[in-house]
């Protein structure tokens, strides 16, 4: 698809504003939405961009260059803008595209931006490929049905159940590569693991689709093979939505720790990112939010994007999970901690499955918070310190309930570092003799300074602990009558690096 291609659909009405010849060749890639003043982290090259000029003000003489210098910068194909807000693009808008060599078109009002978005990814995967010899099974009624309803927006469970019932094939479900049920009813047991690609299959192990027929019939598969190449739509336009929503999120965590400095601000800051996603702004009464931090060791940080994503989905509650400009991929969510908690350790398994190598996804999970930037962004700091929890794999801010716990999450360099410091004379001295110092120094501590119970533990005379107490304490320089120097070596017995 090129630029150009898009004055050619006569249903959208969109007009060229201004562009040569040669820039209406350049071919788009993908279309993305935004209203920031400077988007351009948040855009890739070859992208056309489409806003509704809310970020436009007449008095500021210079906005418009700086958005153009913003698409310039990010390699942006085009930019399509709305003419509902102004009801017409302002001239500094032209001459800033004019300048950046960037072709403007225009969006007419009452053109809604969803039909854009829905007729360029249509148009980027083929037009439905209605020539494709795998669609070749599929009656021509039975496609121009299935083509209507999903150009009409229908659901996916709409447009399959259609498909199902008018083709006469076995039950089949939609689901994404990370497990999620999309439509249809679930696969029954020991199918899971079939099906056919749906639309799209180049990005995360988590989010391309998957078409699976509940039962085996050889005589369905050229039907099934063109029923799946004639959803890919479905697909195209839901990895678009959901990589709208992860962009948005990206302006949520960017937002909350640009404010993360206003305290008491109410989270006047963060109201409209919130609303924007979708999540309680701060308001009396509204519910509070729980933070969750996540990654995938030697991945993209979008993959961690998508995992998250994928579990948090099933919830059914407002959720805004992405990366922030700063790589750390993050969610807010608007349920108990308890319950997201459990939703992820439900959906990780599966997630988790689709990795390989070295690679594992991690989840921390902080407190809920009021939607004020101050508390909101402490517990996004906990959520991210979690995400090393007791099993490697999912940490919770329940955890953060001893000492031990709260030493989970400090980098292990710098527990190791920790436990050398106070104790290398005690493991020098164990090395080099048949006595273990390490060992009577966690007995002694586990039993609370008690001499006897000591003792008897180690299967010694009390007399010998005595003498080894005090040769721990001329070593290490602590006193083990001291309430500070017992917490300091119970620590740095905690830190021990693992074996």
């Amino acid at each position: 698809m090129i630029v150009g291609d898009l004055l050619d659909l006569d249903d959208l009405h969109i007009r060229l504003a201004w562009g040569t010849p040669e820039l209406l060749a350049r071919p788009a890639t993908g279309i993305s939405s935004t209203d920031l003043q400077d988007p351009a982290r948040y855009l890739r090259p070859g992208e056309l961009v489409l806003t509704g000029l809310v970020w436009w003000q007449p008095a500021d003489g210079s906005g418009a260059l700086r958005f153009a210098t913003a698409l310039r910068s990010a390699g942006v194909a085009a930019l399509l803008a709305g003419e509902g807000t102004h009801g017409s693009i302002p001239d500094s808008l032209v001459d800033a595209c004019r300048t950046h060599g960037i072709p403007l078109l225009a969006v007419p009002a009452g053109v809604s931006f969803r039909s854009v978005t829905d007729r360029v990814y249509l148009r980027l995967w083929g037009d439905l490929r209605a020539g494709a010899q795998d669609t070749a099974a599929i009656p021509d009624t039975v496609r121009r049905e299935l083509a209507e309803l999903m150009h009409a927006g229908a659901a996916p469970a709409e447009v399959l159940a259609h498909a199902v019932g008018r083709l006469g094939i076995p039950d089949c479900s939609l689901a994404t590569a990370g497990g999620r049920l999309v439509a249809g009813p679930a696969a029954p047991g020991g199918r899971g693991d079939l099906g056919l690609p749906v639309g799209p299959q180049d990005g995360s192990p988590f989010t391309g689709w998957r078409l699976r027929p509940h039962a085996r019939d050889a005589a369905a598969e050229p039907v099934l093979q063109g029923l799946a190449e004639l959803l890919a739509p479905l697909a195209v336009r839901a990895h678009a939505e959901a990589g709208g929503r992860r962009r948005t999120a990206g302006h949520l965590l960017d937002a909350l720790a640009g404010t993360a400095g206003a305290a008491g601000d109410g989270g006047t800051g963060l109201a409209e990112p919130l609303a924007a996603c979708g999540l309680p702004a701060g308001t009396p009464g509204s519910a509070p939010l729980v933070a969750v931090a996540a990654r995938i060791d030697d991945a993209p940080p979008a993959w961690a994007a998508d995992a998250l994503a994928e579990a948090l989905h099933p919830l059914d509650a407002p959720y805004a999970a992405g990366t922030d400009g700063a790589g750390r991929t993050a969610a807010l969510v608007a349920a108990p901690a308890a319950q997201v908690a459990d939703r992820l350790r439900r959906a990780r398994p599966a997630l988790q499955a689709r990795l390989s190598g070295r690679r594992t996804l991690r989840l921390g999970v902080g407190p809920a918070a009021p939607a004020a930037a101050g508390p909101l962004r402490a517990a996004m700091v906990q959520a991210r310190y979690l995400l090393d929890g007791p099993s490697g794999a999912i940490g919770t801010a329940a955890e953060l309930d001893s000492l031990a716990g709260l030493l989970r999450g400090i980098p292990p360099e710098v527990t190791a570092a920790f436990h050398t410091r106070l104790l290398a004379p005690l493991t020098a001295h164990d090395r080099d003799n048949g006595v273990s110092l390490l060992g009577t120094l966690a007995a002694f501590l586990d039993h609370d300074g008690s001499w006897a119970r000591t003792a008897e533990t180690l299967h010694i005379h009390v007399n010998t602990v005595h003498y080894r107490i005090r040769r721990i304490e001329d070593l290490t320089g602590r006193n083990l009558a001291r309430l500070q120097d017992r917490l300091d070596l119970r620590a740095a017995l905690l830190c021990a690096p693992a074996a």
